[in-house]
């Protein structure tokens, strides 16, 4: 839709100035690239680019090298819309409470710039399409992961676990870490111990992932009523757990070296390893002094952690 507008244009032999009709198309463009936006960020697309970051390696080490490129894409765009799917659901079941937190009340639905009928269709369609694509391209096994995640994620997790129980963040996790085994499902058709070994890698990080940032925003967690452990539980109590499941990675992550990786995997591993286990260990003592607790540190050093691991992974399966 157009606008327009008047704008007075001066006669050079000083007439009065003369009123010309100018069409403005600049705003309707811009409101399409909003809206393109607001869908866009529904999807939570920095979620789908660590989940992605974590399925390629799986699928170079399942087929022991470079699997079919074909395959890689269609894994690709699959497991982004499977992400994206969950992520929108995510969206419209939680717009109650991310009215009530400051770091989501700037979502698409809580900021009305998209209906939450509109955001559900868009998130069962992209649903619909991610598990057809894998279904058709790949195998039932990787199609069956695939769905089940979507269900685990938006269903068990968000409706229920989420606003019922401090351990959501522990039983959730299986869905962060399940695109590992539909890569490896899609390259196989099977799950191999490694598979579980890497699932279990993803599975224990997000805990010290996660609980730097709920300890951050645990006001907003409050507000809304959402029994996030750094929510309902002390500090103190919280980098416990950090810690437990920081070592719990670290040594998931050394139990793949065996299974059939090198050195070139392995080396890198432990070392990034050791720093993630100290900059826990650095959280702990920060909050046992009294001191600034500063967890986003650890938050960002658990994504670097995590990168590398996977590729080395990677690096590991091409050599």
């Amino acid at each position: 839709m157009s606008m327009i507008t008047e704008r007075p244009v001066s006669d050079s032999a000083g007439q009065p100035p003369v009123r010309t009709v100018v069409e403005d198309s600049v705003a309707p463009r811009r409101d399409v690239r909003a809206i393109v936006a607001a869908y866009v960020a529904l999807t939570k697309p920095r979620i789908v680019e660590l989940l992605l970051v974590t399925t390629v390696p799986a699928m170079m080490l399942a087929a022991d090298g470079l699997p079919s490129l074909w395959l890689v894409a269609v894994v690709l765009v699959g497991g982004s819309l499977a992400a994206g799917a969950a992520s929108v659901i995510n969206c419209y079941i939680d717009r109650d409470i991310d009215q009530l937190m400051r770091r989501t009340k700037r979502r698409p639905l809580p900021a009305h710039t998209v209906s939450p009928r509109s955001a559900l269709v868009f998130g069962l369609t992209l649903a619909v399409i991610s598990v057809a694509l894998m279904a058709i391209f790949t195998n039932l096994l990787a199609a069956g992961l695939t769905l089940a995640a979507i269900v685990y994620y938006d269903v068990i997790y968000t409706l229920w676990l989420k606003r019922t129980t401090a351990a959501n963040t522990f039983w959730g996790g299986a869905c962060g870490a399940a695109p590992v085994l539909i890569g490896w499902a899609a390259v196989t058709g099977s799950l191999a111990p490694a598979a579980w070994a890497l699932f279990g890698v993803v599975f224990f990080w997000q805990m010290p992932h996660f609980y730097p940032l709920a300890m951050k925003y645990k006001d907003d967690y409050a507000r809304a009523g959402i029994p996030m452990l750094p929510v309902v539980a002390s500090t103190r109590r919280v980098n416990a757990e950090i810690l437990i499941f920081a070592w719990l990675t670290v040594l998931t992550s050394l139990a793949v070296w065996p299974l059939g990786m090198s050195f070139v995997y392995g080396v890198p591993t432990l070392v990034v390893g050791g720093v993630f286990v100290v900059e826990a260990h650095k959280l702990a003592r920060r909050v046992a002094s009294g001191q600034a607790v500063k967890p986003m540190r650890l938050f960002h050093w658990s994504t670097t952690y995590l990168t590398i691991v996977f590729a080395a992974v990677a690096l590991d399966a091409l050599l």
